[in-house]
């Protein structure tokens, strides 16, 4: 956790990203960046420059606070919810948190270190979220240190990047990109999600 110097410099940080998000159309085109990057098919050599468009786009000490909310740790982006920041702004940077964070933390990991990420393993668990029944994800990714990062959000956040990934990866599909079993399994997978979801609507 932070020391009361790191709390209260992190505070002041906070506050002046949170000024930086306020101006109407800034979240929105913060998050269309973030997603054109993490669905990138240069995904490793964008997110080595995220920063510093976000730098471009926020003001310098605004964009370097947001990478860093980005990748935090759970317990510290907890800090900013004594900042009294705009509740649309704490939302979205809990969502970006959820959705962009982990990929983006290990993407500069394996900038650092070529060998990457050794191993990964996903897993699904029902939660209770204010009284109601939640579907999440667990994934969890070992880094090149052999150090084990988990990353939990509901369902729909899966779901939003995996069809976000395919949609990036469609025009490039051919012989050499994807083999005959996973097209067969991406098929097998679609046709369940019809099957669940038929008569809804």
């Amino acid at each position: 956790m932070l020391d009361h110097e790191e709390k209260f410099l992190f505070k002041e940080e906070t506050l002046q990203l949170a000024n930086a998000l306020s101006e109407p159309g800034v979240l929105d085109n913060v998050e269309d960046l973030l997603t054109d990057v993490i669905t990138s098919p240069r995904f490793d050599s964008e997110v080595f420059t995220l920063e510093r468009s976000l730098q471009v786009m926020l003001g310098a000490r605004a964009g370097a606070t947001l990478v860093g909310l980005l990748t935090v740790t759970p317990e510290v982006f907890d800090e900013t919810a004594e900042v009294r920041i705009p509740p649309e702004v704490q939302e979205r940077l809990i969502a970006w948190r959820a959705r962009f964070g982990l990929a983006i933390d290990n993407a500069l990991n394996y900038l650092n270190n070529p060998d990457g990420i050794q191993g990964h393993n996903f897993s699904t668990q029902i939660a209770h979220v204010d009284e109601r029944r939640v579907l999440q994800g667990r994934l969890t990714l070992v880094r090149y240190n052999n150090e084990p990062q988990f990353f939990l959000a509901d369902a729909s956040v899966f779901f939003g990047l995996v069809v976000d990934i395919l949609e990036r990866l469609g025009p490039y599909i051919d012989h050499d990109t994807i083999d005959a079993e996973t097209v067969s399994r991406l098929r097998e997978v679609v046709a369940l999600a019809d099957r669940k979801t038929a008569g809804r609507g």
